[in-house]
Order: C-alpha cells, then structure tokens, then sequence
C-alpha cells in the first residue's frame, strides 16, 4: 500500500486531537440553544406576550455561547496550523539539508593559535536582544459556562419533577431513563405548568366558578384543549410513561389542589391508573 506523500505532522495531529476534545462541548452548546428555542416557541402559544422574554433571553445566552465556541475553534486552527504550512522554497532546502547530512563529514582541522589581545583593546560586543518566545498553540479550549441565573430555575423544575414521580418510585423512576427522556420529562413538567399559569391568568373568574361547581374541564374547554394539544404534540415520547404533569398542574393550579374541582378529565391519566 503506498503511503501518503505528505504525512499529518505533530501539530495537524494535536489540533484534530483539540477539535475533537472539543465537539462535545459544541453539541452541548447547540442542544441548548436548540431546547431554548422550543421554549421560545412553546411560550408563543401564550396570549401573555411576556412570558416570551425569560425563554428569549435563554435563547439569546445559548447563541452567543455557541457563537464564541466556533469562533475560538476557528481562530485556533487557524493560528496553529499558519506556522506549519511549507512553501515549496522551505521544501526543498528541507532536500538539500538531507543529502548534505548524508555526505561524509571533512576530517577536521586544528584551529591556529589566537593572538592575545589586552582587555582595554577587546571591542565590547553590542547587546542581543533574546527573540520573543514562540506562543505554543493552546490545545485545550474552555467555553464560558451559561449565566448562574438559569440554575434556580432548573432546580426548581427538577425538584417538582421529584415531586410528582415520588408516589410511584416503586414501579417508576425517571433516572433510570436514558438522559434523552430524562430532559423530556424535565421540559413537560415546565410546559405544563405555564400552561396552566396561562389559562388562570387569562380566565380568573371561570376558573373561580369551576371550582365551586367542580366544573374546570367543562368551563375552560376550549383553553384545555388547545393546551394539550400543544403538551401532547412535544412530549408523545413519554405520553404513556406513569407520570401526568398535565393533570398534576391542573389540580395544583387550576383546582387549588382539589381533583374534584376538574369534574371528568378527557384524557387518559396513566399517573391516576397506577
């Protein structure tokens, strides 16, 4: 088999080494920026045009991350690679330099005496200047984490999470779930509770009187309806799995903790079921 003409050299191979290190923490940036737009699109569907800005912001925060991440790569191959590219001209004396190693060496001669000159006399030889250091090429790439303030409220939402799985730890348990499902459970449990927050906002008084006849269901038809939609569309994956945060919120917000305030639930409810 012939071989390659023109092997990678050390620095080629250490920056596909970098760039490699690196490809997780880029798909990481873009998964985030790809979750923060779901949120922006998810929180469209709302008649409050504020509750946009929190998931536009995350959006926002996630694009500059993965912005700066390609444009430090870019920088970096850029920079590392320059100093290795050969011109023809550096080739050749590259030749030249192997055949001259190779020829035999001259027999060595006896270097002439050196007159003794007197110190005073001795010409002082003008200061050199060390050349600068060569920058060696930074292998290891560290991206900016995403602002502290997104923390609370993702522990905010994994604790209620816990909450609404902790009754049937016996027959279910997320963390078993690949991180995939994982994140969707995560994102159903936010989604239905804004939706929720939504529909009360909008609808104080029915839901105020839904509560009293123990009607919800009925009152707010058309506002459940069009939400579900919507919870049903993003989270099918996990739709059959023992853990309803779309029921769990409409009791919790709507009913004011009261199941019975919902009157008949249309949709199946595997979490009551188990």
């Amino acid at each position: 088999m012939a071989q390659d003409p023109n092997p990678p050299s050390a620095v080629e191979q250490a920056v596909s080494r970098a760039l490699r290190d690196n490809l997780e923490r880029l798909k990481r940036s873009s998964d985030e920026l790809h979750q923060a737009v779901g949120d922006v699109i998810a929180s469209c569907a709302s008649s409050k045009p504020t509750n946009a800005i929190p998931a536009m912001l995350r959006a926002q925060t996630a694009a500059a991350s993965l912005s700066a991440v390609l444009d430090v790569l870019s920088r970096f191959v850029t920079l590392a690679l320059q100093p290795g590219q050969r011109s023809p001209y550096e080739a050749e004396m590259t030749r030249l330099a192997g055949i001259a190693v190779a020829e035999p060496p001259a027999a060595p001669q006896r270097p002439q005496p050196s007159i003794p000159v007197p110190v005073a006399s001795k010409p002082q030889p003008a200061p050199v200047a060390p050349p600068p250091p060569r920058p060696e090429p930074e292998l290891e790439l560290v991206t900016e984490p995403l602002p502290e303030e997104n923390e609370p409220d993702i522990a905010a939402e994994a604790a209620d999470a816990a909450t609404a799985q902790a009754e049937y730890e016996g027959e279910f348990d997320v963390n078993r779930l690949s991180p995939e499902e994982q994140e969707l459970h995560r994102r159903a449990n936010r989604v239905a509770k804004v939706s929720m927050q939504d529909i009360k906002m909008l609808r104080p008084e029915q839901v105020r009187l839904g509560r009293e006849k123990k009607d919800l269901c009925i009152r707010l038809k058309d506002d459940i309806e069009k939400a579900h939609r919507e919870y049903d569309r993003r989270f099918k994956p996990i739709m059959d799995h023992p853990v309803d945060y779309f029921y769990r919120w409409m009791v919790e917000i709507l009913a004011d903790g009261d199941p019975h305030a919902l009157g008949e639930y249309p949709y199946a409810n595997h979490a009551r079921q188990h």
